[in-house]
């Protein structure tokens, strides 16, 4: 089975330029369902599940392989390759943005330019930098996850959406987060929230565009304010949204500032 089958990439749109789309944790590829059509008739789009996620074969889930994002940005290399595709913009939401950086940094023939959407190089307090969690935080969050998974995903999704003015977007990341297998959705929370890629981040020569949201409790104000002085050729935007998935919340102010960033490419 070859990868763009084990992680049901699905393949749209008629542009000579490619735009792959990563979704981020407990989520699927069909979060993009809002966003990514709107793309097709300038760039082939591609979306794929991450391993053990969505329609992807659960079955081929890894948990040595998976211990770190490495083998995410494995997949997403091998999937590229596979599609014969070179010079793609990469959108990578909250964590699959660290990997994007990763497979970006491995592979510049693959990967023309970045797009992460609220994202994190470490969700953990350290010296000077402020991830915005201290270490016990984060340990105590997995320890409630180990216990009680699918109570935490009922508590804390709606809080991770935050649109409180709009419930049924908190219940969608509910369901999505409690359809994910238990024991995979703790083992890549510990990738999550545990692993520092800030050298990574620091690495990333292609141009990058950074998208992130007032409200958001997973990525405080200071991790903005490290990525616009660390990243190379980085490009921030404070959309004029809440929360932490602003790609299903507010998806027509995510897509105008994605194309803004890609027209040159898309006129070409």
């Amino acid at each position: 089975m070859s990868k763009v089958e084990r992680c049901a990439v699905k393949v749209t749109g008629t542009g000579e330029s490619a735009i792959i789309f990563l979704h981020g944790y407990g989520c699927d590829s069909g979060m993009w369902r809002k966003m990514a059509p709107t793309f097709e008739s300038r760039f082939k789009v591609i979306t794929y599940d991450l391993m053990g996620y969505g329609q992807s074969a659960i079955e081929h889930y890894d948990r040595a392989r998976y211990a770190t994002l490495d083998g995410h940005a494995d997949d997403l290399i091998d999937i590229l390759d596979e599609l014969e595709l070179s010079d793609v913009i990469a959108v990578g939401h909250s964590v699959s943005a660290m990997t994007v950086a990763l497979a970006a940094n491995r592979r510049r023939d693959l990967i023309a330019k970045n797009v992460m959407i609220c994202p994190s190089p470490s969700y953990m307090n350290d010296g000077d930098y402020s991830g915005g969690f201290e270490e016990s935080d984060l340990l105590g969050l997995l320890d409630i996850l180990e216990v009680n998974y699918l109570g935490w995903a009922s508590d804390m999704a709606p809080a991770i959406m935050g649109t409180p003015d709009r419930p049924d977007l908190g219940a969608e990341l509910t369901e999505s987060f409690c359809q994910t297998d238990p024991d995979i959705a703790k083992h890549f929370a510990k990738v999550t929230f545990l692993t520092d890629h800030r050298e990574d981040v620091k690495q990333v020569a292609q141009p990058t565009l950074v998208l992130q949201c007032s409200d958001d409790i997973l990525v405080p104000d200071t991790v903005r304010a490290w990525l616009e002085e660390n990243l190379q050729r980085g490009e921030q935007v404070l959309l004029d949204a809440t929360g932490h998935c602003p790609h299903m919340s507010f998806p027509a102010q995510t897509t105008r500032a994605i194309s803004a960033f890609l027209q040159p490419t898309a006129a070409q």
